[in-house]
């Protein structure tokens, strides 16, 4: 099979996927327990101001023409208004767009960065006590719970020792001038980041840990040190450029979990992204502003992991078969 038909396939999946996912989301916020009208129908209102409200977010209109509509409107990013701020769903979205792409980028650079360097490290000196760290902190990394290591964070910052801000994109009021409000937004990004690295290193030193061991034990490897290169240039020229194929793949593998895990960080550290907004719709029933975030953030991890599949699909070609089995 192709490159060009791998891809085909991968995109109508991602698209089917997305449909089921949608369709999904607008039945689930219809069966929920409670009344989601209250929040824009006053029981004090005359029945005719009930019924032109309805009719202004579309609950008067048969379920099935609900469905056609939001699917619709979908395709046109019209998310509808919000039953508790009356404000456009997408207008919203837009303001918090932006933090969630801040503490997203910052997290995945940093984690990913930090884990493939001690895991490289450590596989340059097996048994070492270097090693000897990065294997338990690595284990431990990778089993403790997010949610626990972000509230000792806050304890421990926010209670017994408090020179951190522990909630919030920026101080309230915010300083004054552009760089001021820069250097503050960095520091708001500390804890969210730390915590989120705290517990994604793990899987990335391991895995480039025992990848790179796995090369350095190659006859290539043997036969360039026989030819008296420098252990720097057979660890990083030859064993590493050996490694990077499951190492991208990877990469573009992780981006999915943290795009759904910015839930959890947003809500914890009271963070204004996407997340935060998705938890405090749901919460309040208000299904057109929680349809718009989960849209959004089902989007984001379609797209990762069909990024995933394709860059997969180029640095190991053998995955691109046909029914067969055969390339």
């Amino acid at each position: 099979m192709g490159f060009r038909s791998y891809v085909i396939r991968r995109l109508v999946y991602a698209v089917i996927v997305l449909y089921v996912i949608l369709t999904l989301n607008f039945i689930l916020f219809r069966v929920m327990p409670g009344d989601p009208t209250k929040m824009i129908i006053d029981p004090n209102f005359t029945p005719e101001a009930k019924a032109e409200l309805r009719r202004q977010f579309g609950l008067d209109e048969p379920p099935w023409k609900q469905y056609l509509n939001y699917m619709k409107n979908l395709l046109k990013f019209d998310l509808g208004y919000s039953f508790s701020t009356r404000r456009h769903v997408w207008n919203e979205l837009k303001e918090r767009l932006p933090n969630t792409i801040k503490l997203f980028l910052a997290t995945f650079v940093l984690t990913s960065t930090v884990g493939m360097s001690l895991g490289v490290k450590a596989a340059a000196t097996p048994g070492s006590f270097r090693d000897r760290v990065v294997i338990p902190a690595g284990l431990f990394s990778h089993a403790v719970p997010t949610f626990f290591v972000q509230l000792l964070m806050l304890l421990l910052f926010g209670y017994y020792w408090p020179i951190m801000p522990i909630h919030g994109t920026m101080s309230a009021p915010p300083p004054v001038g552009a760089w001021p409000q820069f250097v503050d937004k960095l520091w708001h990004l500390v804890l969210p980041v730390t915590s989120n690295m705290i517990v994604g290193f793990g899987s990335w030193a391991l895995y480039a840990r025992n990848t790179m061991i796995e090369a350095l034990g190659q006859d290539y490897i043997i036969t360039a040190r026989a030819k008296g290169m420098s252990e720097r240039d057979v660890l990083y020229k030859h064993a590493l450029r050996s490694v990077l194929p499951p190492i991208v793949t990877l990469l573009f593998m992780s981006l999915p979990g943290m795009v759904s895990g910015a839930v959890i960080t947003e809500s914890i550290f009271s963070w204004h992204g996407v997340g935060r907004y998705l938890l405090d719709a749901t919460l309040q029933m208000d299904y057109p502003a929680a349809q718009g975030a989960f849209y959004l953030i089902a989007l984001a991890v379609v797209i990762c992991n069909l990024l995933a599949d394709v860059v997969y699909g180029l640095v190991d070609p053998r995955i691109r078969v046909g029914a067969g089995g055969v390339k």
